[in-house]
């Protein structure tokens, strides 16, 4: 077995795929093995028992949202009675930011990777603060879905559609170039985005003033392309999964009380272990006694080498989440050194256009004693509050040892 040449194969895969944008519909009719009773989640597999506040928050948010219950008690009791199912997002070809829940009401991005066929899914993007994803569930959250999934949702399935397509990958390597690292700091990319769909979104919006509502939605969001890139992340480490003989990893996802990772070489078998809490900026009123553990699918993100990996292409990162101009350097230098290659498309401008650090290995991280750098937004630990802040994480070494260890007896290495 060449452990090598099987990496070299995952990285190139990974690198290779071109997700583009395709389309928008409704989770129950597009999403693979979706379901009425069904709700996807972020990271790995859990039950109502073991979830957060934010999660626990966000699936009551997301039953209540499907007309299913009308508070948290009885969500409780309809996902613990068996009725409603919760199955990660990771299982469906899909990803989602924070609690990442996705019902089937729901409109999904749908993305296809034009170079191997596989498609991926993300919600839409409700914005910062008292949203769903970060455990809120108010009227004023729900009112916000409902106006998203009635009114915004047509428009842009119509604007997508009349596109032909949106290359995310190619969008991606120019919002790298304008300071964004496509996890945390989005700006840029949501500024393309936006004005790529702008014109579409003008001539397909039934009104006027539906158009200017919807163009108003998204370009207050500087989070607004993060799910589409979430999506787009999500295809290309697909396309890097299943390759015999690699230890590159393939996901790394959390769902509030695990962190989770895959290996390419090592089917789709979970390495968990628990979260930790973010050190970070927290909002007006808020310390890290209100924080959550760590959460979110967006760490597909740093997997397929932007977010945290690519901070070096955006110094202004470190005012959302703390430090200085020089740590994001730091942390993009550090990457460098748990990852199997440099990305052919992804760049970086400070340091004289070189790859982003892609493909970490999971042989690197045990020998070296470095986890992945992960950006993330703070959720507060109790349902129903929402954002409080954002910071930095780094993932628990004991799940790399874990894969490490099954990868040496799936082997015998």
């Amino acid at each position: 077995m060449d452990i090598e040449k099987a990496n070299a194969e995952a990285t190139e895969r990974m690198m290779e795929a071109r997700p583009v944008l395709i389309g928008l519909g409704k989770a129950r009719e597009v999403v693979p093995g979706m379901r009425d009773n069904l709700l996807l989640h972020a990271g790995p597999p859990i039950s109502w028992a073991r979830a957060s506040g934010p999660m626990r928050g966000a699936i009551t948010g997301a039953l209540l949202f499907e007309g299913r219950v009308k508070d948290e008690a009885e969500a409780r009791a309809l996902v613990e009675s068996g009725d409603i199912q919760l199955e990660p997002c990771h299982h469906h070809d899909a990803v989602g930011p924070m609690a990442g829940l996705i019902s089937p009401s729901m409109s999904v991005y749908i993305l296809e990777n034009q170079t191997h066929g596989n498609k991926s899914f993300s919600n839409l993007n409700e914005g910062y603060g008292k949203v769903l994803r970060y455990g809120a569930y108010s009227e004023e959250v729900l009112s916000r879905l409902r106006w998203m999934e009635d009114v915004m949702a047509p428009v842009l399935a119509d604007a997508i559609k009349a596109s032909g397509g949106i290359d995310i990958r190619a969008l991606l390597a120019e919002a790298l170039h304008m300071g964004d690292e496509g996890h945390n700091r989005n700006k840029a990319g949501s500024l393309l985005f936006t004005k790529i769909l702008a014109p579409l979104v003008a001539q397909v919006a039934p009104s006027g003033s539906v158009a200017a509502e919807v163009l108003r939605s998204m370009g207050d969001n500087a989070l607004s392309v993060l799910n589409p890139v979430m999506a787009a992340c999500k295809a290309m480490v697909d396309a890097a999964h299943g390759v015999e003989g690699s230890t590159i990893v393939s996901v790394m996802a959390r769902n509030g009380t695990d962190f989770g990772i895959r290996v390419s070489g090592l089917g789709d078998r979970w390495f968990t272990a628990p979260v930790a809490v973010p050190d970070g900026l927290y909002f007006p009123g808020f310390t890290a006694e209100d924080a959550s553990g760590d959460i979110g699918d967006s760490t597909i993100t740093e997997t397929a080498g932007i977010g945290g990996f690519a901070m070096a292409s955006a110094p202004a990162i470190v005012t959302f989440v703390s430090g200085k101009p020089q740590d994001a350097i730091d942390a993009t230098l550090e990457m460098y050194e748990i990852c199997y290659t440099e990305h052919r498309f992804f760049t970086i401008p400070p340091l004289d256009f070189r790859g982003t650090p892609t493909g970490i290995d999971v042989r690197k991280v045990v020998e070296k004693g470095i986890t992945p750098r992960v950006n993330t937004g703070i959720a507060h630990k109790n349902a129903g509050v929402g954002q409080v802040g954002a910071g930095l994480v780094r993932p628990p070494m004991a799940m790399f040892e874990q894969a490490l260890l099954a990868f040496a007896e799936e082997y015998g290495v």
